[in-house]
Formats: C-alpha cells, sequence, structure tokens
C-alpha cells in the first residue's frame, strides 16, 4: 500500500455564524474557493494534476447544496478538468473528507488530492435540511432521537460532569485560544476572507470571548432544560433507566460556538510531491470511525481513537499532540475521562467552545491545528477526533515529517 502525505493546510478565520459576523456576506462556494486558491498559490502546482476535491458540509442545501466541493474549485480557477464531491458525516465531515483523500492516494487511485470542508451558518441555518432521524416518527421513535445539547447533558449526568467542571473546561479553552493567537501559532495557516473588491473580511477569528470569567458563565441559564422537560429527557432517561434525572449543565459558553469557516488540505503520494518539488509535512498513519448509541450520541471520540491506534499498531503513548473538538465540555472531560488523561492534554491551543465550530469544515481545522502544533513544538504524532450526530465519531492519526 502507498503512503499518504500532507503537504500543506490552511483555513479561513471563523467568523460569528450570524448576519452581523464579518463572513455573513461571502457565499459558501465562495467561502472555500479562497482556501483552495490559496492552496494552489501557496504551492504553485498545476491544478491539472489534481485527481478530486473532497469537501465535507454539514446542511448541504440550497447554496450550500448541489456539490460544493466541485464549484468552489471551479471558482478557485481550477479548470474544467478537475471534479468534486461532497461528504457528509455531520460533524466529522472535512476529517472524513481527508481520510478519504487519503485512502484514494494509499490505495494508487490518487495522486493529488484536495480535501476540506466549509460551512455557512449564517447564511444556510443548522438542522434546515432536516431529515428522517427528525420528522419521520418512526425513524426517530426507533433511533432514540433528542438534540445534541441534551445528548451532552447526559454525559455529564452519566459520568459525573458538573457545572463547574464543564464552566471550567470553557475557560481553559477561552484562555489557550487567546495565547494561541498572541503568540502567532495560527499564523502560517490562517488565510484572510475578503470580498469582492479584494478588501479583507476578517483574517482572525472573532467568535472568542477572552473576557469571560467563571462569573459570567455561573450567571448563564442552562440552555436545554425547556427541551428536556418537553420530552427529550425523558427519551434519554427510558434508554438510561439508572439515572434518576438529567441534570442540564450546557449553556451557551460551554458549547461550540455557531460560525462561518473553511479549511483545505493538499494530500498527495511521495512521487507527485517530487514532482512538484514539494516537501511532505506529514504522513497519515490511519484513520477510523466508529456508531454508537443515537441517544447519548457524542460519546465516541474515544473508541474512535482506540480503533486508530489499534490499527496503527499504537498505544495512547504514543501520541504527543490530541485534537479533540469541543462540540460542548462533557465531550472532551468525557474523551479525558476514558482515555486516562487530563483536560491539560488535550486542545493545548484552545478550540470550538472558544473559535467556533463550523460543522462541515472543523475536522480538517482540528487537524491543520494539531500538525501546526506538532512542528512548533518537535514532537511526532497527533490524533484529531470528533464526536457526530446520530451516534458516530472519527479519528485520525499523523505523523510529522
Amino acid at each position: 500500500m502507498a503512503e499518504a502525505y500532507i503537504y500543506d493546510h490552511v483555513r479561513s478565520p471563523r467568523g460569528r455564524g450570524k448576519k452581523d459576523g464579518s463572513l455573513h456576506e461571502v457565499t459558501p462556494v465562495n467561502l472555500l474557493s479562497q482556501v483552495l486558491r490559496a492552496l494552489k498559490e501557496r504551492n504553485g502546482f498545476d491544478p491539472a494534476l489534481v485527481d478530486d476535491v473532497i469537501a465535507g458540509c454539514v446542511t448541504a442545501v440550497g447554496e450550500q447544496g448541489g456539490n460544493v466541493g466541485r464549484f468552489a474549485a471551479y471558482m478557485a480557477d481550477y479548470g474544467d478538468s478537475v471534479p468534486g464531491m461532497h461528504v457528509n458525516r455531520f460533524c466529522a465531515s472535512a476529517l472524513v473528507a481527508v481520510n478519504y483523500a487519503a485512502a484514494r492516494v494509499m490505495a494508487g487511485q490518487a495522486d493529488l488530492m484536495l480535501a476540506g470542508g466549509v460551512e455557512s451558518m449564517s447564511r444556510v441555518q443548522m438542522g434546515f435540511d432536516g431529515g428522517a432521524w427528525l420528522f419521520d416518527p418512526q425513524v426517530s421513535n426507533k433511533v432514540g432521537f433528542v438534540l445534541q445539547g441534551i445528548s451532552a447533558d447526559l454525559i455529564a449526568t452519566k459520568y459525573g460532569f458538573s457545572r463547574e467542571d464543564c464552566d471550567a473546561y470553557a475557560l481553559l479553552s477561552q484562555k489557550r485560544a487567546k495565547a494561541a493567537w498572541d503568540q502567532g501559532h495560527f499564523a502560517n495557516s490562517v488565510i484572510p476572507i475578503k470580498d469582492q473588491l479584494g478588501i479583507t473580511l476578517l483574517d482572525r477569528d472573532e467568535y472568542m470571548r477572552p473576557e469571560t470569567t467563571a462569573e459570567d458563565l455561573a450567571g448563564l441559564k442552562p440552555s436545554f432544560v425547556d427541551m428536556g422537560e418537553i420530552g427529550f429527557d425523558s427519551v434519554a432517561l427510558q434508554k438510561y433507566p439508572l439515572l434518576e434525572r438529567m441534570n442540564h449543565v450546557h449553556h451557551a459558553g460551554n458549547s461550540s460556538g455557531i460560525v462561518d469557516g473553511a479549511a483545505g488540505m493538499l494530500i498527495g503520494s511521495r512521487e507527485m510531491g517530487e514532482k512538484l518539488g514539494l516537501k511532505p509535512r506529514a504522513r497519515l498513519i490511519s484513520f477510523a470511525d466508529v456508531g454508537i448509541d443515537p441517544t447519548i450520541m457524542l460519546s465516541g471520540p474515544g473508541a474512535a481513537a482506540r480503533k486508530a491506534l489499534k490499527r496503527a499498531g499504537m498505544v495512547k503513548e504514543n501520541i504527543d499532540v490530541w485534537e479533540v473538538n469541543e462540540a460542548f465540555a462533557s465531550v472532551v472531560l468525557r474523551f479525558c475521562q476514558e482515555m486516562e488523561l487530563t483536560p491539560e492534554q488535550v486542545n493545548v491551543n484552545g478550540g470550538a467552545i472558544a473559535m467556533g465550530h463550523p460543522l462541515g469544515a472543523t475536522g480538517a481545522m482540528i487537524l491543520g491545528t494539531a500538525l501546526d502544533e506538532l512542528e512548533r513544538t518537535g514532537k511526532a504524532t497527533a490524533l484529531a477526533t470528533l464526536c457526530v450526530a446520530g451516534g458516530m465519531a472519527t479519528a485520525t492519526i499523523i505523523e510529522r515529517l
């Protein structure tokens, strides 16, 4: 089997996912096309050599629908010959896109691939695509459908994480994100997003709230109490009858932020890299997907990480850098508990609680952050993982070169 290498990666800054957010005027195709154009310009390759563009996108309707990967590549002037496709594994979509691209190279069926994702949450509302698990009673009853926030609270209740635990982790994320930006940790990877006149709209994550205090968080009302009371708590407790009641601990301050963003990676074979005069930055070692109970839904990253480690013939002590998407604070706390890690060992540059979670792009973003951290510290290996709606998770392991 051939090996697949990461030659470069870039991402947009994350813009607030509201109409007053700095990236609201940028369409999803335009947002992703600026990332793809930056990769082409930074690396100087002939786009005609690209075998495919794989783009993650979760709410793929309206202007985010219709195969955003193909047309973002076209708008980035990759030309007629470069195909594109869209993948959706909810929050892990961009990481799955990277893994699929790597698999093509490993199988000898591609030499140069672009992979990543986009989500313009200010323009296309989360959940607008619907789906059977929400709206078909037969499916939702069999699945045991609950809102993701209920799932996050279920994790906290089942595994013993208090409101104070979740708030403390949220403050840590804010502190780390600010320090990472202040110290230039994202400088080589974040590209400015511009309007049609070439004027920069945003060059820095704008969702962060580094001034947040413990008192601020303590004053926020839990977000999912009302939803629980109309029936979702009952669904969760039917699945987990040993729990006496639900403990609602999550709110806007310890959950991931709604933002706009895009990310991309240049992935190829060693032979193609040599042909283009490019130096590989990392090797993709292994990747894995898992399924779990759809009601608790978000507790899969530990299982995905163990599966990826086993596939690579590694143990957790072989991993130097850990990136776990901060969908909710309890997700990361459960991962640490399950993997016998401390919160200080994961997400050392902050995460989605501080900077936001552009659903279809986040997977490539956190893998890129992990690679940058490996290069900054001189360490060797990293694992990135995300929980996934519907009861799934994805993990990827890379080695710095």
